[in-house]
């Protein structure tokens, strides 16, 4: 996003606005740091400009990756799905993304609210790659990468900017534990935070595989999350 400075009136009013705090004041007039600009497009959408100053100029391939990750109203062309561009485990019912003895895990970089450089999403995902995990085809990070079996992303993306991206990726049951270690640790070493997610098919007690494994390892798992209760048509068979 740019600011027209010849239409621009000093106002200020633009810079509480932008999620990634890169809009700010110099010599009177609202400046946006373009290295940190993830192409939200949150300034101009809220339409709180009085003089419509703020527009988006011609992106490169580059700056587009950054809007098609970070503006909610575009769709990722890899996948056809706006927002983060992945279903994630939304529609199980129909697609069977996550099927019995397998868990489902995500790791959401960036939000809330903070945003994250590809390099530290790259980070993530060779982190699970250690234990031979198998990325979700379906998800924009994924169609991003050179190497499925190592995490690795496109050399010339790692430098920018998004307001999240998710790493997503299944796991035998067996694994979920050591995986969850790693995620652990290596959220000590990226620049970003990360909200983790995890799924999988309760079994006949009523109860996922996952939670024995959360529960061991102490990680606060929130009671609020989604749950499949087999209304999608066609009904996929996840056992």
């Amino acid at each position: 996003m740019e600011i027209n400075r010849e239409k621009c009136v000093g106002c200020g009013l633009c810079v509480n606005y932008c999620p990634m705090n890169c809009i700010s004041m110099k010599e009177g007039f609202s400046s946006i740091e373009q290295d940190e600009c993830v192409e939200c497009g949150v300034c101009k959408n809220s339409g709180i400009c009085p003089v419509g100053a703020i527009y988006e100029p011609e992106l490169d391939e580059k700056r587009n990756l950054r809007k098609t990750f970070s503006n909610p109203l575009i769709s990722h062309s890899s996948t056809s799905v706006p927002g983060r561009g992945t279903e994630e485990m939304k529609t199980n019912d129909v697609t069977a993304r996550f099927k019995l003895g397998f868990t489902g895990i995500a790791a959401e970089l960036g939000r809330p609210g903070t945003g994250t450089r590809l390099w530290d999403v790259q980070k993530v995902a060779q982190a699970c790659a250690k234990s031979e995990v198998e990325f979700e085809p379906l998800n924009p990070v994924t169609a991003i990468m050179t190497d499925r079996k190592k995490g690795l992303i496109e050399e010339r993306f790692l430098n920018e900017k998004v307001l999240s991206a998710i790493v997503e990726f299944i796991v035998p049951d067996s694994k979920v534990k050591g995986v969850l270690k790693d995620l652990v640790e290596v959220s000590k070493e990226i620049d970003t935070v990360f909200s983790l997610d995890i799924c999988g098919v309760a079994d006949d007690s009523g109860r996922p595989y996952f939670e024995k494994a959360v529960e061991e390892l102490e990680l606060p798992c929130s009671i609020n999350g989604k749950v499949n209760v087999g209304l999608g048509k066609p009904l996929a068979e996840v056992r």
